[in-house]
């Protein structure tokens, strides 16, 4: 359909071009191309040489990106400009222009989004500690992504609306207003839901790339955060895969919203028998000597206490995340292995009243 209306655009009579006009008609193009592409090429260098130094190097990315459909448009001007002045290829190109305009000038504005969002993450890796990194991280790749959409989605809706067919499906629709708003409304309404729930994301800053966090029993690192759905690495290598609504709508932790560090935990239940104190020197003395402790806290209290048992808890921290989950585990079994050798009686046995059942038998 789009090619029926395209020939009944043009004028047959203008289609039909003397030889010696088409060789002259193809000469101006080519040298009007030929000019675009050195303007372009001398610009870039320039440009390029101007980036190498100074607060213009963190433009670079952004040079890179749009470079591929700059040289496009350098061409698709060049091409116009011949146009104007060659009546015989004018209708052609008008009728072609409509289809490749919104594809060049959509294609430019992506580049500039996805170069521009790269390159204020490199001038902020040099400025930002990388707690305030990834959330300025997290929020360039929310609103790159955001923007992205929006810029596909008006490209294809431009390109759509060049062809006359669906212009006049599209009048048809915005005559029933009515009912084509319930529909839109209807079938958008996930779309929707998401593209606010993604923008939330970057306003309000609950999670962000690389935090660690604990969702639905699991505990990763934040990989990726999208419109729809945020993925999440576990440590044993799985993809946990969560709808970015439920960020919003459930509880969950997030285990390093303001730093990379916690306070770990590692419970002992032993005998009520057992001496505490000599047990809590054995723990701070491996701790004093061990290389993941950062030093800032370590304690070992009875938290609770039992007929049958006392829970005597260990507390410790580390440097980050990793570091103290190592140490927790060789706490745990440094202090397994000396309670075995120095104190076996704080180790939880089952006792039997022989006495009194004897007295009861007898």
């Amino acid at each position: 359909m789009a090619m029926a209306n395209l020939t009944e655009m043009l004028d047959p009579a203008q289609l039909a071009v003397p030889l010696d006009k088409a060789f002259a008609i193809a000469a101006a193009l080519g040298i009007a191309v030929v000019l675009a592409l050195a303007v372009h090429r001398v610009a870039f260098v320039l440009l390029r040489r101007a980036s190498t130094h100074g607060p213009a190097k963190y433009g670079q990315p952004i040079f890179d990106a749009v470079r591929g459909p700059s040289r496009w448009l350098a061409v698709a001007i060049a091409i116009s400009a011949v146009a104007e002045r060659v009546p015989a290829i004018r209708p052609a190109w008008d009728a072609l222009s409509d289809f490749i305009a919104p594809v060049i000038f959509g294609w430019l504005a992506l580049a500039f989004v996805q170069g521009a969002s790269l390159a204020h993450e490199r001038r902020m890796e040099t400025r930002l500690d990388p707690i305030h990194m990834r959330s300025r991280k997290t929020r360039i790749e929310i609103f790159r992504r955001t923007a992205s959409s929006l810029i596909i989605v008006i490209t294809i809706a431009l390109v759509l609306l060049s062809i006359p067919g669906v212009r006049q499906v599209g009048v048809t629709l915005m005559a029933s207003a009515g009912l084509a708003a319930l529909a839109i409304g209807a079938a958008a309404q996930p779309a929707l839901k998401s593209l606010i729930a993604g923008i939330q994301m970057a306003l309000t800053e609950p999670i962000r790339i690389g935090d660690m966090v604990k969702v639905d029993g699991e505990v990763g690192r934040v990989e990726e955060i999208r419109m729809t759905f945020v993925v999440v690495r576990i440590w044993d290598e799985r993809v946990l895969v969560v709808p970015t609504g439920k960020f919003f709508e459930e509880s969950f932790e997030n285990w390093s919203r303001s730093a990379d560090r916690l306070t770990g935990i590692v419970m002992l239940n032993l005998d009520p028998i057992a001496d505490v104190e000599p047990i809590r020197q054995a723990f701070l003395s491996f701790l004093a000597e061990h290389a993941l402790w950062d030093e800032r806290d370590a304690a070992a209290l009875v938290v609770d206490a039992h007929p049958e048992s006392i829970a005597l808890r260990l507390s410790m921290t580390a440097a980050s995340i990793g570091d103290l989950w190592t140490l927790r585990c060789e706490v745990r079994e440094y202090m397994l292995q000396w309670l075995r050798e120095n104190q076996p009686v704080a180790l939880i046995r089952h006792r039997l009243e022989v006495e009194a059942a004897n007295e009861r038998g007898g």
